[in-house]
């Protein structure tokens, strides 16, 4: 029996490795990129990582099924959670954070691969 196949699935590397790579190169290396990347890719990537984690974990220590995936209205309202969280609340509070209306569409893109890709039975 392999252990955590989440991780192993070729989507869940890529969104990890895109998301890697965009912060060093945000914060160590500075290569000039398009503005579509730098400003989206983030949040492009952040949903089939963190979706991918909380399946991990459901099926790890909650339900105990490697048959288990997250219901669609638990993708809806990880959806709306982190874009009201980051688009919404925390702008008003920090100075580096701006509600971007594009980032939402970004994260509704990321959450229906991880849909579409990952969130099937193992």
């Amino acid at each position: 029996m392999k252990r955590w196949p989440e991780f192993r699935h070729p989507l869940f590397l890529v969104a990890v490795f895109l998301y890697v790579g965009y912060l060093a190169n945000r914060y160590l290396v500075h290569w000039p990129m398009p503005t579509l990347l730098t400003s989206y890719l983030g949040d492009l990537a952040a949903m089939p990582v963190m979706l991918s984690l909380a399946l991990a974990a459901q099926r790890r220590f909650v339900v105990r099924s490697r048959a288990f995936v997250l219901p669609d209205t638990w993708l809806i309202a990880a959806w709306l959670y982190v874009s009201l969280w980051f688009e919404g609340i925390l702008p008003y509070f920090s100075a580096r954070a701006v509600a971007d209306p594009f980032d939402v569409v970004a994260y509704a893109v990321g959450t229906g691969l991880f849909r579409y890709w990952l969130n099937r039975p193992v």
